[in-house]
């Protein structure tokens, strides 16, 4: 899935100054943005009568919910509450991702995340081999 959204790479504890030197261009007080694209990765056992190890709507209704319509067009920074005192990167973005699609996805099934911010830079949780 893809989503739009806004964000400023800054600590408020930090001067302009700190923060344009720390994070470059990402600290710019009128915010950049970026489109997303989310990966999401659920693996289990096969179900016998289904076949299905997970139903793709299902899946799919989870990604809609928890992460396209609250991220989509969204400033990070400002419209997202875990986003209030966690600054956006994008390493903590994959795992608000990641938490929001395991907070609704059955125990039984395990999931990574992938997100890229750019077509070269992306985001993985849980790290790890394939």
């Amino acid at each position: 899935m893809h989503f739009n959204a806004a964000h400023r790479l800054a600590r408020p504890d930090w001067s302009d100054e700190k923060n344009k030197e720390v994070f470059g261009l990402c600290s710019n007080p009128n915010y950049h943005g970026h489109n997303y694209y989310v990966e999401a990765k659920v693996t289990g056992e096969i179900d016998q009568e289904t076949g299905f190890v997970i139903d793709i709507a299902v899946l799919n209704e989870i990604l809609r919910t928890e992460v396209l319509e609250p991220l989509d067009h969204s400033n990070l920074n400002e419209d997202i509450a875990e986003f209030k005192a966690l600054n956006p990167t994008g390493e903590n973005i994959v795992v608000v991702v990641y938490d929001r699609i395991r907070a609704k996805l059955d125990s039984k099934y395990d999931l990574k995340v992938k997100l890229w911010e750019t077509e070269r830079n992306y985001f993985e949780y849980p790290a790890g081999n394939d």
